[in-house]
């Protein structure tokens, strides 16, 4: 419990687990089935996605409008407005770098500002991915050519779209991307609370990330 004024935040809590089994393994994540110890004492499997984490980059620019890309995800059977993302592909990468990767990769666009924007669990239900948003800022066109784009991202559409119109399609129900809905209001927040510091106050982009330690 918190009194009057504490900030509320999540504890690390691990409860005992008996047993853990790898019925599935794919090419990036898989699934384990854990038997957890429960407060009563009984067992309970706990089946969850292992997931080696993940970036998501709010591209602002001088004109506020923020940089999506619209991607098909088979999942959900549809095409989906999102903010450029993708893996964590190498155990203890650096977020920034990978940041700066997909931003290069799905957009051809270099930032020189960068900050956390939000840390989150994507689906703590039912998997341990965890996701590290950036806001980037300063936006210019990326040197040297443009990456070769494979499967669903061969289909992508880039476009810049006013912070103002994505807010409106979040409140609407017409966007559902959780790093897109997330970000923007995170920065609509982080702008209305001045008492704070407003953007200012945000943490650097080397913040520390306990979901997953990285290197500098």
């Amino acid at each position: 419990m918190t009194g009057p004024g504490e900030r509320l935040r999540d504890t690390p809590r691990e409860w005992r687990v008996t047993a853990s089994d790898t019925p599935f393994t794919g090419g990036k994540t898989s699934v384990r089935t854990d038997r957890v110890v429960m407060p009563d004492g009984s067992v309970a499997a706990r089946d969850y996605q292992v997931h080696p984490g993940s970036v998501a980059v709010l591209a602002l620019d001088e004109q506020d409008r923020v940089l999506v890309v619209n991607q098909y995800r088979h999942p959900v059977r549809h095409k989906l407005w999102e903010i450029p993302a993708g893996l964590l592909d190498v155990p203890g990468e650096n977020p920034l770098h990978a940041a700066r990767r997909e931003l290069y990769e799905e957009a051809h666009v270099k930032a020189e500002d960068w900050r956390v924007l939000a840390d989150v669990y994507t689906s703590p239900g039912g998997s341990d991915e965890a996701v590290r948003i950036f806001l980037a800022r300063e936006l210019s066109e990326a040197e040297g050519d443009r990456f070769a784009a494979l499967d669903e991202e061969a289909d992508m559409e880039v476009a810049r779209v006013p912070l103002a119109d994505l807010v409106r399609g979040v409140l609407a129900g017409d966007l559902h991307n959780n790093c897109l809905v997330i970000g923007v209001l995170a920065l609509t927040a982080a702008r209305a609370d001045s008492g704070s510091g407003g953007l200012d106050a945000l943490r650097p982009a080397d913040a520390p990330w306990p979901a997953r330690p990285f290197e500098a």
